[in-house]
Protein backbone atom coordinates (compact mmCIF):
# COMPACT_ATOMS: atom_id res chain seq x y z
CA UNK A 1 0.00 0.00 0.00
CA UNK A 2 1.12 3.62 -0.54
CA UNK A 3 2.51 5.18 2.66
CA UNK A 4 1.19 8.30 4.37
CA UNK A 5 2.55 11.51 2.88
CA UNK A 6 3.16 10.01 -0.54
CA UNK A 7 5.61 7.27 0.51
CA UNK A 8 6.40 4.36 -1.80
CA UNK A 9 3.73 1.74 -2.37
CA UNK A 10 4.48 -1.45 -0.41
CA UNK A 11 2.92 -4.88 -0.31
CA UNK A 12 1.49 -6.61 2.77
CA UNK A 13 4.94 -8.03 3.57
CA UNK A 14 6.46 -4.55 3.63
CA UNK A 15 8.45 -5.05 0.43
CA UNK A 16 8.35 -2.35 -2.23
CA UNK A 17 5.66 -3.26 -4.75
CA UNK A 18 6.03 -2.97 -8.51
CA UNK A 19 4.89 0.37 -9.94
CA UNK A 20 1.33 0.55 -11.16
CA UNK A 21 1.95 1.65 -14.74
CA UNK A 22 -0.66 3.99 -16.17
CA UNK A 23 -0.47 2.66 -19.74
CA UNK A 24 -2.07 -0.61 -18.66
CA UNK A 25 -3.78 -1.36 -21.97
CA UNK A 26 -1.65 -0.66 -25.04
CA UNK A 27 -3.65 0.13 -28.15
CA UNK A 28 -2.15 -2.94 -29.83
CA UNK A 29 -4.31 -5.07 -27.54
CA UNK A 30 -7.61 -3.69 -28.77
CA UNK A 31 -9.48 -0.73 -30.16
CA UNK A 32 -9.33 0.86 -33.61
CA UNK A 33 -5.54 0.59 -34.01
CA UNK A 34 -5.56 -3.16 -33.52
CA UNK A 35 -8.55 -3.57 -35.84
CA UNK A 36 -6.92 -1.39 -38.51
CA UNK A 37 -3.59 -3.21 -38.33
CA UNK A 38 -5.10 -6.67 -38.58
CA UNK A 39 -6.99 -5.84 -41.79
CA UNK A 40 -3.93 -4.57 -43.68
CA UNK A 41 -2.52 -6.46 -46.67
CA UNK A 42 0.80 -6.79 -44.87
CA UNK A 43 -0.82 -8.48 -41.89
CA UNK A 44 -2.76 -10.91 -44.06
CA UNK A 45 0.22 -11.71 -46.32
CA UNK A 46 2.38 -12.26 -43.23
CA UNK A 47 -0.17 -14.75 -41.95
CA UNK A 48 -0.10 -16.63 -45.26
CA UNK A 49 3.71 -16.46 -45.36
CA UNK A 50 3.89 -18.05 -41.92
CA UNK A 51 2.27 -21.17 -43.39
CA UNK A 52 5.18 -21.85 -45.74
CA UNK A 53 6.93 -25.04 -44.74
CA UNK A 54 10.32 -23.95 -43.40
CA UNK A 55 12.11 -27.04 -44.71
CA UNK A 56 10.55 -26.68 -48.16
CA UNK A 57 11.41 -22.97 -48.30
CA UNK A 58 15.09 -23.83 -48.05
CA UNK A 59 14.81 -26.53 -50.70
CA UNK A 60 15.22 -26.47 -54.48
CA UNK A 61 11.81 -24.85 -55.14
CA UNK A 62 11.76 -21.13 -54.34
CA UNK A 63 8.84 -19.45 -52.61
CA UNK A 64 6.84 -17.72 -55.35
CA UNK A 65 5.29 -14.51 -54.05
CA UNK A 66 2.15 -13.55 -55.94
CA UNK A 67 0.53 -11.85 -52.96
CA UNK A 68 1.55 -8.20 -53.08
CA UNK A 69 2.02 -5.37 -55.53
CA UNK A 70 5.81 -5.05 -55.53
CA UNK A 71 7.27 -6.50 -58.75
CA UNK A 72 10.80 -5.26 -58.10
CA UNK A 73 12.06 -8.67 -56.94
CA UNK A 74 12.05 -9.69 -60.62
CA UNK A 75 14.96 -8.26 -62.61
CA UNK A 76 12.70 -7.68 -65.62
CA UNK A 77 10.72 -5.11 -63.60
CA UNK A 78 13.45 -2.59 -62.94
CA UNK A 79 12.96 1.14 -63.08
CA UNK A 80 14.18 3.25 -65.99
CA UNK A 81 17.89 4.17 -66.00
CA UNK A 82 16.80 7.81 -66.40
CA UNK A 83 15.00 7.61 -63.04
CA UNK A 84 18.04 6.19 -61.30
CA UNK A 85 20.26 8.85 -62.87
CA UNK A 86 17.86 11.57 -61.76
CA UNK A 87 18.06 10.47 -58.13
CA UNK A 88 21.85 10.26 -58.27
CA UNK A 89 22.07 13.73 -59.79
CA UNK A 90 19.68 15.19 -57.21
CA UNK A 91 21.62 13.61 -54.36
CA UNK A 92 25.04 14.67 -55.62
CA UNK A 93 23.89 18.22 -56.32
CA UNK A 94 23.83 18.95 -52.60
CA UNK A 95 20.72 21.06 -53.17
CA UNK A 96 18.27 18.63 -51.56
CA UNK A 97 19.76 17.73 -48.18
CA UNK A 98 17.52 19.96 -46.07
CA UNK A 99 13.85 20.10 -45.23
CA UNK A 100 11.37 20.86 -47.97
CA UNK A 101 8.22 22.93 -47.78
CA UNK A 102 5.53 20.87 -46.10
CA UNK A 103 3.52 20.75 -49.34
CA UNK A 104 6.62 19.67 -51.27
CA UNK A 105 9.48 21.02 -53.37
CA UNK A 106 8.09 23.58 -55.82
CA UNK A 107 9.89 22.23 -58.90
CA UNK A 108 8.56 18.73 -58.19
CA UNK A 109 4.99 19.96 -57.69
CA UNK A 110 5.20 21.98 -60.90
CA UNK A 111 6.50 18.93 -62.84
CA UNK A 112 3.72 16.68 -61.48
CA UNK A 113 1.08 19.32 -62.30
CA UNK A 114 2.35 19.41 -65.89
CA UNK A 115 2.50 15.60 -66.04
CA UNK A 116 -1.12 15.21 -64.89
CA UNK A 117 -2.35 18.07 -67.08
CA UNK A 118 -1.34 16.18 -70.23
CA UNK A 119 -4.47 14.05 -69.80
CA UNK A 120 -6.86 16.77 -68.64
CA UNK A 121 -8.93 19.40 -70.51
CA UNK A 122 -7.65 22.08 -68.12
CA UNK A 123 -4.30 22.97 -66.53
CA UNK A 124 -3.25 22.13 -63.00
CA UNK A 125 -0.74 24.33 -61.19
CA UNK A 126 1.83 23.59 -58.52
CA UNK A 127 -0.68 24.93 -55.98
CA UNK A 128 -2.98 21.99 -56.80
CA UNK A 129 -0.32 19.44 -55.83
CA UNK A 130 0.63 18.19 -52.35
CA UNK A 131 3.52 15.72 -52.13
CA UNK A 132 3.21 12.73 -49.83
CA UNK A 133 5.26 9.79 -48.66
CA UNK A 134 3.81 7.41 -51.22
CA UNK A 135 0.15 6.96 -52.03
CA UNK A 136 -0.30 5.35 -48.62
CA UNK A 137 0.18 8.70 -46.92
CA UNK A 138 -2.06 10.36 -49.50
CA UNK A 139 -4.84 7.97 -48.43
CA UNK A 140 -4.12 8.70 -44.77
CA UNK A 141 -4.34 12.45 -45.35
CA UNK A 142 -7.63 12.34 -47.24
CA UNK A 143 -9.39 9.95 -44.85
CA UNK A 144 -8.24 12.04 -41.88
CA UNK A 145 -9.43 15.27 -43.53
CA UNK A 146 -12.86 13.82 -44.29
CA UNK A 147 -13.41 12.05 -40.95
CA UNK A 148 -16.03 14.20 -39.26
CA UNK A 149 -18.47 12.89 -36.59
CA UNK A 150 -21.45 11.20 -38.23
CA UNK A 151 -19.97 11.19 -41.74
CA UNK A 152 -19.59 8.17 -43.99
CA UNK A 153 -17.60 7.30 -47.11
CA UNK A 154 -18.33 4.89 -49.97
CA UNK A 155 -15.68 2.25 -50.70
CA UNK A 156 -15.60 -0.38 -53.47
CA UNK A 157 -15.96 -4.08 -52.76
CA UNK A 158 -13.55 -5.62 -53.53
CA UNK A 159 -11.11 -2.83 -52.85
CA UNK A 160 -7.76 -1.84 -51.40
CA UNK A 161 -7.91 -2.62 -47.67
CA UNK A 162 -5.82 0.35 -46.55
CA UNK A 163 -8.93 2.52 -47.01
CA UNK A 164 -10.79 0.24 -44.63
CA UNK A 165 -7.93 0.34 -42.13
CA UNK A 166 -7.65 4.12 -42.20
CA UNK A 167 -11.40 4.66 -41.85
CA UNK A 168 -11.50 2.24 -38.91
CA UNK A 169 -8.67 4.12 -37.23
CA UNK A 170 -10.34 7.49 -37.92
CA UNK A 171 -13.85 6.41 -36.85
CA UNK A 172 -15.27 7.21 -40.28
CA UNK A 173 -18.21 5.01 -41.19
CA UNK A 174 -17.77 2.88 -44.31
CA UNK A 175 -20.49 1.87 -46.74
CA UNK A 176 -19.57 -0.55 -49.50
CA UNK A 177 -20.74 -0.61 -53.09
CA UNK A 178 -20.22 -3.62 -55.31
CA UNK A 179 -18.00 -3.97 -58.34
CA UNK A 180 -19.70 -6.30 -60.83
CA UNK A 181 -17.35 -9.01 -62.18
CA UNK A 182 -19.64 -9.94 -65.09
CA UNK A 183 -19.45 -6.32 -66.33
CA UNK A 184 -15.69 -5.97 -66.14
CA UNK A 185 -15.82 -5.00 -62.45
CA UNK A 186 -17.80 -1.83 -63.19
CA UNK A 187 -19.29 0.15 -60.30
CA UNK A 188 -22.85 -0.80 -59.33
CA UNK A 189 -24.17 2.74 -59.66
CA UNK A 190 -27.69 1.83 -58.54
CA UNK A 191 -26.14 0.39 -55.40
CA UNK A 192 -24.18 3.61 -54.85
CA UNK A 193 -27.36 5.67 -54.98
CA UNK A 194 -29.08 3.27 -52.58
CA UNK A 195 -26.45 3.51 -49.83
CA UNK A 196 -25.57 7.23 -50.00
CA UNK A 197 -27.31 9.70 -47.71
CA UNK A 198 -26.94 13.29 -46.51
CA UNK A 199 -23.92 12.30 -44.38
CA UNK A 200 -21.95 10.72 -47.22
CA UNK A 201 -18.91 12.84 -48.04
CA UNK A 202 -17.02 10.98 -50.76
CA UNK A 203 -16.75 7.96 -53.02
CA UNK A 204 -13.46 6.17 -53.73
CA UNK A 205 -12.82 5.04 -57.31
CA UNK A 206 -9.72 2.92 -58.02
CA UNK A 207 -8.78 2.92 -61.69
CA UNK A 208 -6.90 1.00 -63.04
CA UNK A 209 -8.18 -1.37 -60.42
CA UNK A 210 -6.37 -2.90 -57.53
CA UNK A 211 -7.42 -5.67 -56.99
CA UNK A 212 -9.47 -6.43 -60.11
CA UNK A 213 -7.19 -5.51 -63.00
CA UNK A 214 -9.98 -3.61 -64.77
CA UNK A 215 -9.73 -0.30 -66.62
CA UNK A 216 -12.88 1.81 -66.88
CA UNK A 217 -14.16 3.21 -70.17
CA UNK A 218 -14.80 6.91 -70.73
CA UNK A 219 -18.55 6.26 -70.70
CA UNK A 220 -18.48 4.46 -67.37
CA UNK A 221 -16.31 7.14 -65.78
CA UNK A 222 -18.77 9.77 -67.05
CA UNK A 223 -21.63 7.89 -65.37
CA UNK A 224 -19.68 7.69 -62.10
CA UNK A 225 -19.00 11.43 -62.24
CA UNK A 226 -22.63 12.27 -62.95
CA UNK A 227 -23.81 10.01 -60.12
CA UNK A 228 -21.39 11.69 -57.71
CA UNK A 229 -22.60 15.12 -58.86
CA UNK A 230 -26.24 14.24 -58.24
CA UNK A 231 -25.38 12.97 -54.77
CA UNK A 232 -23.10 15.91 -53.97
CA UNK A 233 -20.07 13.70 -53.38
CA UNK A 234 -16.36 14.33 -53.73
CA UNK A 235 -14.60 11.70 -55.85
CA UNK A 236 -11.33 10.35 -54.47
CA UNK A 237 -9.62 8.93 -57.55
CA UNK A 238 -6.96 6.38 -56.64
CA UNK A 239 -4.87 6.36 -59.81
CA UNK A 240 -1.64 4.94 -58.46
CA UNK A 241 -1.64 2.52 -61.44
CA UNK A 242 -2.15 5.34 -63.94
CA UNK A 243 -1.22 4.40 -67.52
CA UNK A 244 -0.69 0.74 -66.63
CA UNK A 245 -3.44 -0.17 -69.08
CA UNK A 246 -2.78 -2.81 -71.73
CA UNK A 247 -6.24 -3.99 -72.84
CA UNK A 248 -9.04 -2.49 -74.91
CA UNK A 249 -9.63 0.57 -72.71
CA UNK A 250 -6.98 3.28 -72.46
CA UNK A 251 -6.35 4.88 -69.09
CA UNK A 252 -8.50 7.98 -68.63
CA UNK A 253 -8.19 9.97 -65.39
CA UNK A 254 -11.54 10.71 -63.82
CA UNK A 255 -10.25 14.25 -63.34
CA UNK A 256 -11.33 14.72 -66.96
CA UNK A 257 -14.77 15.26 -65.40
CA UNK A 258 -13.51 17.83 -62.88
CA UNK A 259 -15.94 20.43 -64.22
CA UNK A 260 -18.81 18.05 -63.45
CA UNK A 261 -17.73 17.03 -59.95
CA UNK A 262 -14.74 17.89 -57.73
CA UNK A 263 -12.05 15.20 -57.91
CA UNK A 264 -9.06 14.59 -55.69
CA UNK A 265 -6.54 12.38 -57.43
CA UNK A 266 -4.10 10.22 -55.47
CA UNK A 267 -1.04 9.00 -57.32
CA UNK A 268 2.65 8.17 -57.11
CA UNK A 269 5.70 7.13 -59.09
CA UNK A 270 5.67 3.76 -57.32
CA UNK A 271 3.96 1.64 -59.97
CA UNK A 272 4.52 3.24 -63.37
CA UNK A 273 8.20 3.78 -62.60
CA UNK A 274 8.46 0.58 -60.49
CA UNK A 275 9.95 2.27 -57.43
CA UNK A 276 7.59 1.60 -54.50
CA UNK A 277 10.48 1.94 -52.06
CA UNK A 278 11.14 5.54 -53.07
CA UNK A 279 7.90 6.60 -51.34
CA UNK A 280 6.94 9.57 -53.50
CA UNK A 281 3.24 10.20 -53.97
CA UNK A 282 0.85 13.10 -54.38
CA UNK A 283 -2.59 14.54 -53.82
CA UNK A 284 -3.91 16.57 -56.75
CA UNK A 285 -7.02 18.74 -56.50
CA UNK A 286 -8.75 18.52 -59.90
CA UNK A 287 -11.32 21.20 -59.31
CA UNK A 288 -11.47 23.89 -62.00
CA UNK A 289 -14.71 25.27 -60.49
CA UNK A 290 -13.02 25.99 -57.14
CA UNK A 291 -15.55 24.01 -55.08
CA UNK A 292 -12.91 22.40 -52.87
CA UNK A 293 -11.20 25.70 -52.16
CA UNK A 294 -14.52 27.29 -51.24
CA UNK A 295 -15.21 24.40 -48.85
CA UNK A 296 -11.68 24.84 -47.44
CA UNK A 297 -10.73 21.25 -48.25
CA UNK A 298 -7.40 22.50 -49.64
CA UNK A 299 -6.67 24.25 -46.36
CA UNK A 300 -7.55 21.10 -44.40
CA UNK A 301 -5.15 19.05 -46.53
CA UNK A 302 -2.35 21.53 -45.90
CA UNK A 303 -3.16 21.63 -42.18
CA UNK A 304 -2.84 17.86 -41.94
CA UNK A 305 0.38 17.78 -43.96
CA UNK A 306 1.81 20.42 -41.60
CA UNK A 307 1.73 17.86 -38.77
CA UNK A 308 2.83 14.89 -40.87
CA UNK A 309 6.01 13.60 -42.50
CA UNK A 310 7.49 14.54 -45.88
CA UNK A 311 8.88 12.37 -48.68
CA UNK A 312 12.68 12.35 -48.91
CA UNK A 313 13.79 15.73 -50.26
CA UNK A 314 16.32 14.32 -52.74
CA UNK A 315 13.63 12.12 -54.31
CA UNK A 316 11.41 15.19 -54.62
CA UNK A 317 14.30 17.00 -56.22
CA UNK A 318 14.69 14.24 -58.80
CA UNK A 319 11.06 14.34 -59.95
CA UNK A 320 11.39 16.91 -62.77
CA UNK A 321 14.23 14.93 -64.35
CA UNK A 322 12.47 11.57 -63.78
CA UNK A 323 9.36 12.77 -65.61
CA UNK A 324 11.19 14.62 -68.37
CA UNK A 325 13.84 12.02 -69.18
CA UNK A 326 11.98 8.69 -69.01
CA UNK A 327 11.35 7.56 -72.59
CA UNK A 328 8.10 6.09 -73.91
CA UNK A 329 10.09 3.03 -75.00
CA UNK A 330 10.57 2.14 -71.35
CA UNK A 331 6.87 2.43 -70.52
CA UNK A 332 5.93 0.44 -73.63
CA UNK A 333 8.34 -2.34 -72.66
CA UNK A 334 6.76 -2.64 -69.20
CA UNK A 335 3.25 -2.63 -70.70
CA UNK A 336 4.24 -5.43 -73.10
CA UNK A 337 5.57 -7.47 -70.19
CA UNK A 338 2.39 -6.94 -68.17
CA UNK A 339 0.19 -7.75 -71.18
CA UNK A 340 2.04 -11.00 -71.85
CA UNK A 341 1.91 -11.95 -68.17
CA UNK A 342 -1.81 -11.15 -67.96
CA UNK A 343 -2.52 -13.25 -71.08
CA UNK A 344 -0.57 -16.18 -69.68
CA UNK A 345 -2.26 -15.81 -66.31
CA UNK A 346 -5.75 -15.80 -67.82
CA UNK A 347 -5.02 -18.82 -70.06
CA UNK A 348 -3.52 -20.83 -67.20
CA UNK A 349 -6.50 -20.15 -64.95
CA UNK A 350 -8.88 -21.45 -67.63
CA UNK A 351 -6.94 -24.72 -67.55
CA UNK A 352 -7.28 -25.26 -63.78
CA UNK A 353 -10.43 -26.85 -62.43
CA UNK A 354 -11.54 -25.31 -59.15
CA UNK A 355 -10.74 -21.68 -59.96
CA UNK A 356 -12.28 -19.28 -62.47
CA UNK A 357 -11.58 -15.77 -63.70
CA UNK A 358 -14.67 -13.82 -64.85
CA UNK A 359 -12.75 -10.96 -66.46
CA UNK A 360 -9.38 -10.91 -68.18
CA UNK A 361 -7.13 -8.28 -66.56
CA UNK A 362 -6.57 -5.17 -68.64
CA UNK A 363 -4.57 -3.03 -66.24
CA UNK A 364 -2.59 -2.76 -62.99
CA UNK A 365 -0.82 -5.99 -61.94
CA UNK A 366 -3.63 -8.13 -60.54
CA UNK A 367 -6.40 -10.55 -61.33
CA UNK A 368 -9.27 -11.69 -59.12
CA UNK A 369 -9.94 -15.43 -59.16
CA UNK A 370 -13.00 -17.19 -57.75
CA UNK A 371 -12.63 -20.42 -55.79
CA UNK A 372 -15.06 -23.26 -56.46
CA UNK A 373 -15.29 -24.77 -52.99
CA UNK A 374 -17.90 -27.23 -54.21
CA UNK A 375 -15.06 -28.87 -56.15
CA UNK A 376 -12.09 -28.14 -53.91
CA UNK A 377 -12.41 -30.58 -51.03
CA UNK A 378 -12.01 -29.76 -47.37
CA UNK A 379 -11.35 -26.00 -47.45
CA UNK A 380 -13.16 -23.75 -44.99
CA UNK A 381 -12.67 -20.55 -46.97
CA UNK A 382 -10.20 -18.51 -49.02
CA UNK A 383 -7.80 -17.99 -46.10
CA UNK A 384 -7.63 -21.74 -45.56
CA UNK A 385 -6.98 -22.24 -49.29
CA UNK A 386 -4.16 -19.68 -49.33
CA UNK A 387 -2.47 -20.96 -46.18
CA UNK A 388 -2.52 -24.56 -47.39
CA UNK A 389 -1.30 -23.55 -50.84
CA UNK A 390 1.60 -21.77 -49.14
CA UNK A 391 2.36 -24.77 -46.96
CA UNK A 392 2.18 -27.42 -49.68
CA UNK A 393 3.40 -25.54 -52.77
CA UNK A 394 5.28 -22.47 -51.44
CA UNK A 395 3.08 -20.17 -53.54
CA UNK A 396 1.75 -17.00 -51.91
CA UNK A 397 -1.53 -15.45 -53.10
CA UNK A 398 -3.78 -13.00 -51.27
CA UNK A 399 -7.10 -14.14 -49.76
CA UNK A 400 -10.03 -12.24 -51.21
CA UNK A 401 -11.57 -11.81 -47.77
CA UNK A 402 -8.81 -9.25 -47.09
CA UNK A 403 -10.28 -7.24 -49.98
CA UNK A 404 -13.93 -7.67 -49.06
CA UNK A 405 -14.68 -10.68 -51.29
CA UNK A 406 -14.77 -14.02 -49.50
CA UNK A 407 -13.78 -17.19 -51.34
CA UNK A 408 -11.85 -15.33 -53.99
CA UNK A 409 -8.09 -14.77 -54.25
CA UNK A 410 -6.01 -11.99 -55.78
CA UNK A 411 -3.04 -13.05 -57.87
CA UNK A 412 -0.21 -10.69 -58.80
CA UNK A 413 1.15 -11.50 -62.27
CA UNK A 414 3.96 -8.91 -62.33
CA UNK A 415 6.80 -11.40 -61.96
CA UNK A 416 9.09 -12.98 -64.52
CA UNK A 417 7.39 -15.39 -66.93
CA UNK A 418 9.27 -18.57 -65.87
CA UNK A 419 8.28 -17.99 -62.24
CA UNK A 420 4.69 -17.27 -63.26
CA UNK A 421 4.52 -20.52 -65.26
CA UNK A 422 6.01 -22.41 -62.30
CA UNK A 423 3.48 -20.84 -59.93
CA UNK A 424 0.50 -21.91 -62.03
CA UNK A 425 1.87 -25.42 -62.44
CA UNK A 426 2.02 -25.66 -58.65
CA UNK A 427 -1.48 -24.18 -58.27
CA UNK A 428 -2.83 -26.66 -60.82
CA UNK A 429 -1.19 -29.57 -59.02
CA UNK A 430 -2.60 -28.34 -55.71
CA UNK A 431 -6.14 -28.02 -57.08
CA UNK A 432 -5.97 -31.46 -58.72
CA UNK A 433 -4.74 -33.00 -55.50
CA UNK A 434 -7.58 -31.46 -53.49
CA UNK A 435 -10.34 -31.77 -56.07
CA UNK A 436 -13.31 -33.95 -55.25
CA UNK A 437 -13.46 -37.23 -57.11
CA UNK A 438 -16.23 -37.16 -59.69
CA UNK A 439 -18.75 -39.98 -59.50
Amino acid sequence: MEGVGGGKRRGDDGAEAAPRWRFSRPSSQGGPLAAAGLTSIRAVVNRVNSSVDAAAAGGPRPVLRLGNGDPTASACYRTAPAAEDAVVDALRSGAHNGYSLTVGVLSARRAIAEYLSRDLPYELSANDIYLTSGCVQAIEVMISVLAQPGSNILLPKPGFPLYESRTTFSNLEVRHFDLIPERGWEVDLEGVQAIADENTVAIVVINPSNPCGSVYSYDHLAKIAETARKLGLLIIADEVYDHLAFGNNPFIPIGVFGKTVPVITLGSISKRWLVPGWRLGWIATCDPNGILKEAKVNQSIENYINISTDPATFVQGAIPQIIANTKEDYFNKILDQLRNAADLCYDKIKDIKGITCPHKPEGSMFVMVKLDLSYLDGFHDDMDFCCRLAKEESVIVLPGSALGLKNWVRITFAIDIPSLVDAFERIKSFCQRHGKLET
